[in-house]
């Protein structure tokens, strides 16, 4: 399950995996899997697996192109989501911190041209070069994977690496949707200090490109010694941060701001259920 936090509630709901977004579809045309299965000549039992995220590897084009049509998706959606599923995760990673970094060169395009007195002049030189300022427009598209890289104590600070994996780089992956920032990260949380909200075993994705408010829950990374720790953020006067634990049975820390080196807010969490 995944539950949006941090203060960001504006979630697209059907940014998420193959599975879902065919299960979605299937619900809203009020369809049953055994209507499915008969149409497309595929076992209910398997199509089971897809929608649930079961299956290790995404379904065959057959498959795919029969639920195109009988779902009534854009031609090709669902193979363009299933054949990104397919990439390894370091060459999908890549791809898709380019396709963040043009999309804010687009917003930032964008904004240019609604400020700027010459908008048409900028528009006619958009138009004349064939250069595409809107981006790709779908209804429904796979969440971005963030890379698992460790774990964040919610209690008191501990040692902390990454693995030494490049940014963006793990042995293991969440997908995060509504997010498009290149360097979020995701840790499990160990602990109680943050109950009832966040338990241990949940995994919490951070982004580090996410505006930072008194209250939010943040991944908090020191130095001398290099440590992290998982609290509720308050900027107090002179300098000072005060981590609050959202656990009541822990008292809250009061740190000085040149020993923290990175602050960065939880986005969303997983949990089981």
């Amino acid at each position: 399950m995944i539950v949006a936090g941090g203060g960001q509630s504006n979630y697209n709901l059907v940014d998420m995996a193959l599975g879902q977004i065919i299960r979605r579809k299937r619900e809203q045309m009020r369809l049953t899997l055994d209507e499915v299965s008969r149409q497309v000549e595929f076992s209910k039992p398997y199509l089971s697996t897809i929608e649930t995220g079961k299956v290790k590897n995404p379904p065959g084009d057959e498959l795919l192109v029969k639920l195109e049509k009988l779902l009534e998706f854009e031609p090709g959606l669902l193979l363009h989501i299933a054949h990104m599923e397919r990439m390894p995760s370091d060459i999908r990673g890549g791809y898709e911190s380019a396709e963040a970094e043009n999309e804010k060169w687009r917003r930032m395009i964008k904004n240019l041209i609604k400020e700027s007195p010459d908008a048409e002049q900028l528009n006619t030189m958009l138009a004349d070069n064939n250069l595409d300022i809107e981006g790709a427009k779908k209804s429904f598209a796979a969440g971005r994977l963030v890379p698992v890289i460790n774990r964040v104590e919610a209690g008191y600070p501990k040692d902390f690496d990454d693995m030494d994996y490049p940014v963006g780089i793990a042995d293991d992956y969440v997908r995060c949707p509504d997010l498009h920032d290149p360097n979020a990260f995701a840790v499990r949380v160990v602990g109680d200090s943050m109950e009832p909200k966040f338990n241990e075993g949940n995994i919490v994705v951070f982004s580090p490109a996410a505006e930072v408010h008194n209250g939010d829950d943040c991944f908090v990374r020191f130095t001398m010694p290099h440590e992290t720790t998982f609290k509720r953020v308050f900027f107090e006067t002179g300098q000072k941060v005060r981590l609050q634990p959202r656990n009541e049975n822990y008292s809250p820390m009061m740190v000085e701001g040149k020993r923290i080196n990175g602050v960065y807010r939880a986005i969303c969490k997983y949990e089981s259920l």
